[in-house]
């Protein structure tokens, strides 16, 4: 694994995991917190619930305290007392579902406004859906003095079972128990939307969080793009400049080497070629002929100047002193007649001086030489050509160098990539490139067209090689 995935890795996993662990830990304490905030509500219903409770059975037992308290012994006074009593308790009542319920100590029904036909029976072992048995809960806690009871009933509004709290006291004069309750379905429903009030709001936050680490690892992605970019950069920068680097060693090692053939190796034949021919002089001179001895001489000399001529051209190939001594002018129409005169093709040279036209750096005619160079032994070799033209003009701000020729052209599509992509083509562009300029190319039957343009700085009317621009145009470069 590369070092930049593996400190993304160390950012990324650190990161998720205290994400994780802060989202485990929010839910969980927002969790219990529901619970406490759900405990502390029901509690504080229904303690506010007993003592509504309280209060109707105290207001009811208020209401009938007269009846109670004016009974006697007269049996048939008590009786229309109590009936009286009923009537009063039947009569009150809050809302819908809010009623009086009176039943004796053996679990008869007394009074029921809501079910009528309950009143008179045996409701002792009636029991609920759970298998409770409801009036004897009731009678129970009115038997302690009074109490509330949680139990299944029928809610009058519905129809259908609910759960009950009631609150019952006794009379134990007349033998009853009275009570009344309320239906916990409102106490429940308020209940349930705090809950989901506060599962709501966990989710929000959960969903928070979750943006929280998006965004965070969107980031720390976009952290990585940036360094992969920078590094990127970075090192094409670097490999651009280690190749510039190689080009200009290239470029000197070429001079060096140009430069002992021609003072060292170059001087070395001529003096030997003097030598032998002053020797085929005396030898013509001498009264005394040795044929064989002139011929080899002369078969030496041919030779020897053949052998000068060639370190010659690889001298003038590797770097042509004209270049440093007479400009890149001078250079490319030496290199367009020779190259004329060796292939056969007619190749013309012309050069396009602008008015306050720019000096040309070192760097840059070493780059406008070997583009032209390279273009010209393309063609020789590769076009097919009959003619081709070479042509410089420089301005104050650019130099355009174009190569031209009638050959049978080139595919430009697959001039810099694929198998059939040119080395030549690559190393023209690059060069080009590293002066800041740009190499085109447009190739057809008969007509081919490269161009590659750099500008040129001159601040204070002095040329600065590091923005020079070259334009070349060459048409007929095969790779």
């Amino acid at each position: 694994m590369k070092l930049k995935a593996k400190i993304v890795l160390l950012a990324i996993v650190p990161f998720l995991a205290a994400i994780a662990s802060i989202e485990t830990g929010v839910r969980g304490e927002a969790t219990a917190l529901a619970e406490r905030q759900h405990a502390a509500t029901q509690a504080a219903y229904m303690a506010s619930k007993e003592i509504e409770l309280r209060h109707y059975v105290e207001l009811a037992t208020t209401a009938i305290a007269p009846l109670y308290e004016a009974g006697g012994d007269d049996a048939r006074d008590d009786a229309l007392l109590r009936l009286r009593a009923l009537d009063t308790l039947e009569k009150m009542d809050f809302g819908r579902d809010g009623y009086f319920f009176v039943y004796d100590l053996h679990g008869r029904s007394l009074m029921h406004p809501r079910e009528p036909d309950l009143v008179g029976r045996d409701l002792w072992s009636l029991r609920d859906p759970q298998g409770a048995p409801t009036i004897q809960q009731l009678l129970a806690a009115a038997a302690h003095g009074g109490g509330y009871v949680r139990y299944m009933w029928h809610r009058p509004s519905t129809g259908k079972l609910a759960s009950k709290l009631g609150y019952v006291v006794p009379l134990q004069r007349w033998g009853w128990m009275i009570g009344t309750g309320i239906y916990l379905d409102d106490v429940d429903s308020t209940l349930a939307q705090i809950d989901a009030d506060a599962a709501a709001n966990i989710a929000r936050t959960m969903k928070w969080i979750d943006t929280i680490a998006v965004a965070g690892l969107a980031v720390i992605a976009l952290c990585a793009l940036v360094l992969n970019v920078t590094e990127y950069r970075s090192a094409d920068a670097k490999l651009k400049r280690l190749a510039q680097e190689v080009v200009e060693s290239q470029e000197r090692e070429r001079a060096r080497l140009s430069r002992e053939l021609h003072d060292g190796i170059s001087q070395m034949m001529v003096s030997a070629k003097l030598l032998l021919e002053s020797a085929l002089a005396r030898f013509e001179r001498s009264a005394v002929r040795e044929p064989a001895a002139e011929a080899a001489l002369t078969t030496s000399l041919t030779r020897l100047s053949d052998t000068l001529r060639e370190v010659r051209r690889i001298s003038h190939a590797l770097r042509p002193s004209m270049l440093d001594d007479l400009g890149v002018a001078a250079a490319l129409e030496q290199l367009a007649r020779e190259l004329g005169d060796e292939s056969g093709i007619d190749i013309g040279f012309t050069q396009i001086l602008h008015t306050h036209a720019a000096v040309l750096p070192e760097a840059v005619n070493t780059v406008l030489f070997r583009i032209a160079q390279e273009a010209l032994t393309n063609i020789v070799r590769h076009a097919q050509a009959s003619n081709a033209s070479l042509a410089l003009e420089v301005s104050s701000d650019s130099v355009s160098l174009s190569i031209a020729d009638n050959g049978r052209g080139f595919d430009v599509t697959h001039a810099f990539v694929g198998r059939r992509s040119g080395v030549g083509l690559r190393n023209m562009s690059e060069r080009v490139e590293a002066l800041g300029g740009k190499l085109s190319l447009s190739s057809q039957t008969g007509h081919t067209l490269v161009t590659a343009r750099v500008p040129l700085s001159t601040p204070s009317g002095i040329s600065t090689g590091a923005q020079q621009t070259s334009t070349t145009v060459m048409q007929g470069i095969e790779s």
